[in-house]
């Protein structure tokens, strides 16, 4: 599960004893270790034993020289030179994923396969369903490999090139084209029992004070702003919740009372979920279902295949199209 750079439990790779150069896997565990600061959680993070997860980052410590990691029974931190060294192994890391991401995007192309993902519902709306009908008419010896991505990393999977385009709801940082597909209004997700949640409509200023749940770091801002409606119309800060990375956490963050949430209104059909209430609101821009690429790679063959047979369906059908 770890990649092609991992070695067998305890391993230090071939010829470890004598190589001064530190691999891509202790690197990557060295990272992972310094984003939990618990080796048991390391462990379990990275699908590997506690042991060989001590053996491996006390090897990355003698191939450098120095001391990564202190060590003792209640914590762990890291030293002076692992916080130095930190920034420069996360992006050895990134690079090498980004190297593999896109051989893998182009051996897609050559073998003539399309990498689709969706988040939410997307992958279930009629559009949806009608623009991939409409691709494999198209062209029957496409291959559409078709996964489901989550809130928090669905956009990271399309810069990483681990999917080539995605179904999804804007809007989208720069460097990402999309093609509008449809709008819908946009319903705040409240806990059964709040004092709304029986309401047929809301504005904003009324759920103003409620929390609102967050998202990591890797899920680009302003796609998280946007539906948090942050900055608020009338300037009122946006107080956020507890931090999720799919849509069942969000639900269960809502239903425990934690914070609200808001969501395309088909979130009312597709996610009917126990402790949760769908309210329209009333005064805040719709929602926006698109497709996107990565704007560099627009004119990719399987790219244009699927551009065009939305733009085909689209045609059929009275939703607006926007592509830009």
């Amino acid at each position: 599960m770890l990649g092609m750079d991992t070695p067998a439990e305890g391993s230090e790779g071939s010829g470890a004893g004598s190589s001064r150069e530190p691999s891509v896997h202790q690197l990557r565990l060295f990272v992972a270790l310094a984003d939990e600061l618990h080796f048991g959680n390391t462990a379990q993070r990275m699908f590997i034993s506690q042991p060989a997860l001590s053996r491996q980052i006390r090897a990355l410590e003698r191939r450098l020289g120095v001391e990564l990691v202190a060590r003792s029974s209640r914590r762990v931190e890291l030293t002076p030179a692992g916080r130095a060294l930190l920034p420069e192994a996360r992006t050895a890391v990134e690079s090498v994923d980004r190297i593999r991401h896109v051989a893998q995007s182009q051996v897609r192309c050559t073998q003539g396969r399309l990498a689709i993902g969706s988040i939410g519902a997307e992958a279930q709306q009629p559009y949806t369903r009608a623009i991939l009908a409409e691709l494999r008419t198209r062209n029957p010896d496409l291959r559409l490999d078709v996964c489901s991505l989550d809130i928090a990393h669905h956009v990271l999977a399309l810069t990483r090139g681990e999917v080539d385009v995605v179904f999804l709801v804007s809007p989208m940082p720069p460097g990402i084209e999309t093609l509008t597909l449809a709008t819908e209004p946009r319903v705040a997700c409240l806990p059964a029992d709040d004092p709304l949640a029986d309401r047929t409509s809301v504005t904003v200023a009324e759920l103003a004070g409620r929390p609102v749940v967050d998202v990591p770091p890797e899920c680009p801002r302003t796609w998280w702003n946007f539906w948090a409606v942050d900055p608020r119309p009338d300037g009122t800060p946006v107080r956020y919740g507890p931090v999720v990375h799919d849509v069942e956490a969000l639900f269960l963050a809502v239903a425990h009372r934690e914070a609200i949430a808001f969501l395309p209104a088909a979130a009312r059909d597709f996610f009917p979920r126990p402790g949760v209430r769908y309210v329209e609101v009333s005064d805040v821009p719709p929602s926006t279902a698109a497709l996107a690429w990565m704007a560099k790679n627009r004119t990719m063959p399987t790219i244009n295949a699927v551009r065009s047979a939305a733009c085909a369906v689209l045609q059929r059908t009275p939703a607006p199209a926007s592509d830009r």
